[in-house]
C-alpha cells in the first residue's frame, strides 16, 4: 500500500477527459446554434457529426491509456464507466440534431431549443467540473457542479413532460400526425441527452465519496 502511494499518478486521464468534457460542450453549444438558427442544417449537422467523431477518437485515447496505465487516479471501472457515459452524451446530442435533418422538418421549435439550451448549460458545467476529477481537495467544488446538472435536468423534465401533454393538440390528419411523431422523437432524445449528463455527474459523485 504504501508503495502504490509513491508510485506516481498518471496524468493523462485528467487531460483526456477535461478534453472530452470540453467536446460535448462544443457539440452542445453547435446544438444550440442548430435550434436557434435552423437553416444550413445539413451543414450544421455535419459539423455535430465532427465533434462526435472527436469525442469517439478521444474516448478512444482514455482506452489506451487506461490498458496501458500501471496505476490510475481512481478506480478502474469508475473511468470506464465515466468514458462511456461522457461518449453517449454526445452520440445523444449528435442524433438528436440528426433526425431533424433527416426527418426534414420545418424547425424543432421553442421547447426543443429550452432543452438544448438545458443541454448546453449541463456540458458547461461538466467542462468546469472535469479539470478537478483528480483532485480530492476540490470534492466540495465537484459536487456543486454536480447538484446543478441535476437541477438542470429536473428543469428538462419539465419542459418534455409540457410537450408530451399537448403532442398531438390540433392534430387533425395523417401528416400532422407525422410530424407530431417525429418531433416527439427528437425531443425524446433531447431528453435522454439530459438524463445522460446527470449519469455522468452521478459517475463523478460516486469517485468523490470513494476518494473522500
Amino acid at each position: 500500500m504504501v508503495f502504490s502511494r509513491l508510485l506516481p499518478k498518471n496524468p493523462q486521464f485528467g487531460v483526456l477527459f477535461t478534453r472530452a468534457a470540453v467536446n460535448a460542450h462544443t457539440t452542445a453549444t453547435a446544438l444550440v446554434d442548430l435550434c436557434e438558427r435552423f437553416e444550413n442544417v445539413e451543414a450544421k449537422v455535419h459539423r455535430l457529426r465532427d465533434l462526435e467523431h472527436e469525442g469517439d477518437h478521444v474516448s478512444g485515447q482514455l482506452t489506451i491509456a487506461l490498458q496501458d496505465a500501471f496505476i490510475t487516479p481512481f478506480d478502474r471501472e469508475d473511468i470506464i464507466e465515466l468514458n462511456n457515459h461522457l461518449d453517449d452524451f454526445v452520440d445523444l446530442i449528435e442524433e438528436a440534431g440528426r433526425r431533424m435533418w433527416l426527418y426534414r422538418i420545418d424547425h424543432p421549435g421553442a421547447p426543443a431549443l429550452q432543452i438544448a439550451r438545458v443541454i448546453e448549460q449541463q456540458a458547461q458545467l461538466l467542462a468546469q467540473a472535469m479539470p478537478m476529477i483528480e483532485d480530492a481537495g476540490k470534492s466540495a467544488e465537484l459536487s456543486s457542479y454536480t447538484q446543478q446538472i441535476r437541477k438542470l435536468e429536473d428543469d428538462a423534465d419539465r419542459i418534455s413532460d409540457a410537450v408530451q401533454q399537448a403532442q398531438y393538440d390540433g392534430v387533425t390528419d395523417i401528416p400532422g400526425m407525422i410530424r407530431a411523431m417525429r418531433l416527439g422523437e427528437i425531443m425524446a432524445l433531447l431528453e435522454d441527452a439530459t438524463d445522460q449528463a446527470q449519469r455522468v455527474a452521478k459517475t463523478i459523485e460516486g469517485i468523490i465519496l470513494k476518494n473522500a
